[in-house]
């Protein structure tokens, strides 16, 4: 049946009625392996116990307040995430671009405040994506975000490239109010920055009173192995914001911050009517509580090792690069065949991917996903570049 939504999405004409741990069935009762978890978002699989349990449970006692008040669940995440992130304060947000919006606001009025009308430069990566509002678009650095359709986009931003140390020289001075930077380009094409340059990038941008800020919407709550990307990097940002996996599927984001950014936001700087709902905090807490158990993460780095290892032992010919880190791996493909093209036939075989940048095929799968699952999920996409080699 077809959709009567907009296609904005350039939707597959598939519809899902459920799901169970990373698989998927759809309404013919065809399954898929879900490598692409709502695009990170579930990042427990589909129907978790403990995540059904207590999602059940706060619909029966709670649903929302407005944050003109506080709730229990939101108390509680709050806290938690605090501690298990070693951020001081935060702000919860419904999406990973409002949680940006909230960072890039954090920034501008912290430029005022210590640099006046001159302090008011965010300084981003090319190849970087922040969201679709028209802010975080300005920020994004990759042109084709940017149509003329859209303009005129807001001005104060501009882009470096990663891994260019020449670029240092002259990124940051006393008009720059932040460097905002993804520790891997998800979107740009699971592009790994080198973690030397991110350290001398940050260090340039505070010499020259920028605050440094790490978009993890992608990278962050256990995706690559560890709780932050940012945690194996070294450069300890003032502003880290999160978003898809953090709720394991329940809308979420949040903007966190320390140091130099604290006290930076006051009452009505940014508000939501939606933001840090009492289910989405609860949902929130469970996805915390699992990462933070014994085992997990660690699993998800040997797991993203034996996937990203054994495809580059395949030998494909379609295959010119394997990389990431945890469980988001891109694949490289051949100009010979398009990514969008593997994409459509891995999807026939059973297979949920999703391409990044502009020759890459990303997995994303749930944290959860079992060895059985990857092992299926692997025979899916060796069979579908089969195919589109011909």
């Amino acid at each position: 049946m077809k959709s009567k939504i907009v296609n904005n999405y350039a939707s597959f004409d598939v519809t899902f009625t459920h799901g169970k741990g990373a698989t998927l069935t759809d309404s013919t009762g065809k399954t898929y392996i879900d490598f692409l978890s709502g695009i990170g978002v579930n990042s427990l699989g589909h129907a978790h116990p403990a995540l059904v349990q207590a999602l059940q449970a706060q619909v029966a006692r709670q649903l929302h307040v407005s944050n003109y008040y506080l709730s229990d669940e939101g108390n509680a995440f709050a806290d938690e995430l605090l501690a298990a992130t070693g951020y001081s304060g935060g702000y919860f947000a419904n999406s990973g671009a409002e949680a940006n919006e909230a960072a890039i606001k954090l920034a501008r009025k912290y430029g005022w405040m210590t640099g006046g009308e001159r302090r008011r430069t965010i300084c981003t990566l090319a190849h970087s994506f922040h969201g679709r509002t028209i802010a975080t678009l300005a920020a994004t650095g990759q042109e084709v975000f940017h149509p003329d359709c859209f303009a005129p986009y807001p001005a104060g931003f501009k882009t470096i490239r990663a891994n260019d140390w020449d670029a240092l020289r002259t990124a940051f001075d006393d008009t720059t109010a932040a460097f905002f930077m993804e520790c891997i380009q998800g979107e740009g094409g699971v592009n790994l920055v080198d973690a030397a340059w991110a350290r001398a990038a940050a260090a340039r941008a505070r010499e020259a009173g920028a605050l440094v800020m790490v978009d993890e919407v992608q990278t962050g709550m256990g995706r690559t192995g560890t709780l932050l990307a940012s945690d194996t990097f070294g450069i300890a940002p003032d502003v880290v914001t999160l978003a898809k996996g953090i709720a394991g599927g329940m809308p979420m984001g949040a903007c966190l911050f320390r140091t130099a950014a604290d006290d930076v936001f006051s009452a009505g700087d940014h508000q939501s009517t939606f933001a840090g709902n009492p289910l989405a905090c609860c949902a929130g807490r469970i996805v915390l509580r699992e990462l933070q158990s014994p085992g997990f993460l660690t699993r998800v780095r040997t797991t993203g090792e034996y996937i990203r290892t054994t495809i580059a032992a395949w030998h494909n010919p379609l295959v010119t690069d394997v990389r990431g880190a945890g469980l988001m791996i891109g694949v490289a493909i051949s100009p010979r065949v398009s990514p969008a093209a593997v994409k459509q036939q891995c999807l026939t075989s059973g297979l949920l991917v999703s391409t990044a940048g502009t020759d890459v095929v990303r997995f994303l799968p749930p944290l959860t996903i079992t060895d059985d699952e990857v092992a299926c999920g692997l025979s899916r996409f060796k069979e579908a570049l089969t195919l589109c080699a011909g």
